[in-house]
């Protein structure tokens, strides 16, 4: 059986990698959280004292010096940066903000796109970003757009962070949502677009659950 590969796109908060882990696991497909890495990058410039606005030349230097790993333990995904496991450290609104801007810069994309699309060739895999359908994985065999309103998804966000003990008002995650989702559809290279050949599925009105199914439910129906 040929590898198969599941592209995921859509907004920041609209529970793009939460769902794609409980599908990939669903199906036996291997998960790449591509955000995740951006994140990563982001983190590696905050910790070295990079404005991540205005880090083109500095991170284009320092790319040799960044490592970025995925590994799978207990069934959770964990992000390495140069060996340190920072899977939760990632999760914070600065890094978020963070992961954004970075991702504007074509030396930064251009990195983790060869990465990403060498691990798509070398299994079956869903993998959920912001421009896998239109330019990562192009030729993926299903394309998913996923999105809710900002406001369903900031209200999502915010409940994630204060579960996971974050001190952040609800305000604050919906006008970081609303900046990362201008810079997202608007950056020069490999903006947030749905792929002409994406089926657009809104989970504002869904719940964790239902949205899991519908995406089930396109995915199998597509796999025949």
């Amino acid at each position: 059986m040929k590898n198969i590969s599941v592209a995921i796109d859509g907004p920041a908060g609209a529970g793009k990698s939460t769902i794609s882990k409980v599908v990939a696991k669903t199906l036996g497909l291997i998960y790449v959280d591509t955000g995740a890495m951006y994140r990563a990058v982001a983190l590696y410039a905050i910790q070295n004292g990079m404005d991540t606005k205005n880090a083109d030349g500095a991170l284009e230097k320092s790319l040799d010096k960044i490592s970025i790993d995925i590994a799978y333990q207990d069934g959770e995904q964990h992000i390495f940066l140069n060996g340190e496991d920072v899977s939760g450290i990632i999760r914070t609104p600065e890094v978020s903000m963070g992961a954004s801007n970075v991702a504007t810069l074509p030396c930064v994309r251009l990195k983790l796109v060869e990465l990403q699309r060498e691990i798509a060739k070398k299994q079956s895999v869903i993998m959920d970003g912001r421009d896998i359908g239109t330019y990562v994985l192009p030729s993926a065999d299903i394309k998913i757009f996923l999105t809710a309103s900002v406001e369903a998804r900031a209200k999502r966000r915010h409940k994630e962070l204060i579960e996971k003990g974050t001190s952040v008002s609800y305000e604050e995650v919906l006008l970081d949502m609303q900046k990362r989702d201008l810079n997202d559809s608007t950056r020069a290279f490999a903006p947030l677009k749905q792929a002409d050949d994406a089926v657009l599925i809104d989970t504002t009105e869904y719940d964790f659950d239902a949205s899991v199914d519908k995406i089930l439910s396109h995915i199998k129906e597509n796999m025949k």
